[in-house]
């Protein structure tokens, strides 16, 4: 048997570009691994898992990233992180929520011009209709909200997602039992409209959206949509949603 030796990598651009090729493939491998687990055994059952190989699986992550770069960590993270000035998290932060979006932009283009728009949109529909309460669970998990945080929790966790952290929102007409949530600057529309396009129809997406995202965070909240494109709406707002809890 003969044994090879690691790959010839001969400078620094190609070595960077196979790291983070490989950070791909395990972030896509986690993700079969998710899907496979809630074939076989049910999406209660995966979720149940996901929950314990997230929090060991960073870990180790993070550790052996931080042996090879010779880093200390210094608990959950590596120790140059933790004194990271706040201005700088926060743009990071921005950063991270953007590239998602992004992400989601290339896919959605990449779809419409190898076919066309409906299949873009169509696929764009059904990935909203997993995402977003895998979205809900990591933002629940992620505050630790529990069971059934009520109006409050919502409030908190929609706060949280990754558009919380790129557009502008409001919470409206609040009531005992409900709240009204407008989204008063979206990234997406608000492109579109600086280039002089009609707002992205984008209801469809956002009931599978906003119905399973708030459900997940309690099932005892009730999702209504006011108004979303193609429908009309004011100025001051592109979208707007009511959230009621039923006791």
């Amino acid at each position: 048997m003969q044994e090879t030796d690691n790959p010839s990598l001969n400078n620094n651009l190609q070595q960077l570009r196979v790291i983070f090729d490989i950070f791909h493939r395990t972030i896509m491998h986690h993700a079969m691994w998710f899907e496979e687990v809630s074939r076989q055994h049910g999406r209660d059952k995966a979720y149940q898992l996901l929950d314990q190989v997230l929090l060991k699986s960073t870990q180790i992550q993070l550790k052996r990233i931080s042996k090879a770069l010779d880093i200390p960590m210094n608990g959950e993270f590596p120790d140059p992180w933790m004194d990271i000035a706040t201005e700088k998290l926060d743009a990071l932060t921005e950063a991270a929520a953007v590239n998602w979006l992004a992400n989601d932009g290339v896919w959605f283009q990449a779809l419409e011009f190898d076919k066309d728009m409906p299949q873009a949109k169509l696929c764009n529909d059904s990935t909203w209709a997993s995402f977003s309460p895998f979205e809900a669970w990591a933002v629940k998990r992620l505050l630790n909200l529990g069971d059934n945080p009520g109006l409050e929790g919502l409030k908190k966790a929609l706060q949280f997602r990754c558009y919380g952290f790129i557009n502008k929102q409001a919470f409206v007409n609040e009531t005992p039992t409900s709240f009204v949530y407008m989204m008063n600057d979206c990234r997406v529309q608000s492109a579109r409209k600086r280039k002089g396009l009609d707002d992205y129809p984008c209801k469809s997406a956002g009931i599978m959206e906003y119905y399973r995202f708030a459900e997940i965070i309690d099932s005892r909240i009730k999702t209504e949509v006011i108004t979303c494109p193609p429908d009309l709406h004011p100025e001051t707002h592109y979208c707007a949603w009511k959230f009621t809890l039923e006791l």
